[in-house]
């Protein structure tokens, strides 16, 4: 019978998070396939867990993938683990459970803490609905591409980023989704010095223009609001008058009364304020 590939969530900063089903996991299975070796070694020998180790990254996942499917059909169990965090969220674990699934080869998860869920809880915006875009890409011409895709998101969003793009990026944020949008900086999760920033785009970046940023971060940004959206619309059609709107509306067919109507509704008034308006 096949192993099963376990997806072993590790501590995103502080050892005490690793969870108790993890430990035991990474004792038991046959070998530990981890994104970094040395990494994940400082956490073996903490715990003092003697699991032998194999990498399975970016680099080599397209040759490592198929190998490690291989032992798996012959009866191994194994241990995925990322650098920090749950394996297969903006690494290439998924890739391994795509392999894992076409061979019939079982897959579990031991979770544990994830950045971009614990930055998102942390940020104090909309935990309702969100959306996780991970690291943008380092071109900048499909980056742009992608942040243009959610100019109008309305659901919060997540991004990750390194340091030495932040103030590039939080300019093409700045640029594309206006100054005055929401977004919490989080930075150093569950260590000493966590940190958890909030102000609007424009803040940020004149900040951290001053103040060089240190550390991985999580982006939590507010989505589109409704009523922002609502607003830019009023906003644009106070750059005609009430007569051309209504003009407009019967242009295309509609009767006076109806488009009277719409133009109250599109400026955000009453109907009646619209008639008396016309009738000066």
């Amino acid at each position: 019978m096949a192993g099963t590939l376990y997806l072993c969530a590790t501590p995103i900063g502080n050892l005490e998070d690793i969870t108790l089903r993890v430990l035991k996991l990474m004792e038991r299975v046959d070998v530990i396939a981890a994104e970094d070796t040395r990494n994940t070694l400082k956490l073996l020998n903490h715990f003092e867990i003697k699991t032998p180790m194999t990498s399975y990254h970016e680099h080599n996942k397209v040759t490592k993938g198929p190998v490690l499917v291989e032992r798996l059909l012959a009866g191994e169990s194994i241990a995925l683990v990322t650098d920090a965090g749950m394996p297969g969220i903006s690494d290439p674990g998924a890739d391994l459970v795509k392999l894992c699934y076409a061979a019939g080869v079982p897959v579990t998860v031991a979770p544990g803490a994830s950045a971009a869920v614990v930055a998102l809880v942390l940020s104090g915006l909309d935990t309702r609905r969100f959306v996780f875009e991970g690291f943008l890409p380092p071109d900048k011409k499909e980056r742009r591409a992608i942040l243009k895709t959610l100019e109008r998101e309305h659901r919060t969003m997540i991004f990750y980023e390194a340091p030495h793009r932040l103030t590039d990026t939080l300019a093409e944020l700045a640029e594309l989704f206006g100054e005055s949008r929401e977004v919490a900086a989080v930075r150093e999760l569950t260590k000493k010095f966590e940190e958890v920033r909030r102000a609007t785009i424009g803040e940020h970046l004149r900040y951290f223009s001053e103040n060089p940023p240190k550390g991985e971060f999580v982006l939590v940004c507010e989505g589109f609001s409704l009523e922002a959206q609502r607003q830019a619309e009023r906003e644009g059609w106070e750059s005609i008058s009430v007569e051309e709107h209504v003009a407009k509306y019967v242009a295309e067919g509609m009767s006076e009364k109806d488009a009277m109507k719409q133009a109250a509704k599109d400026r955000g008034v009453s109907k009646r304020e619209i008639y008396q308006i016309l009738k000066k």
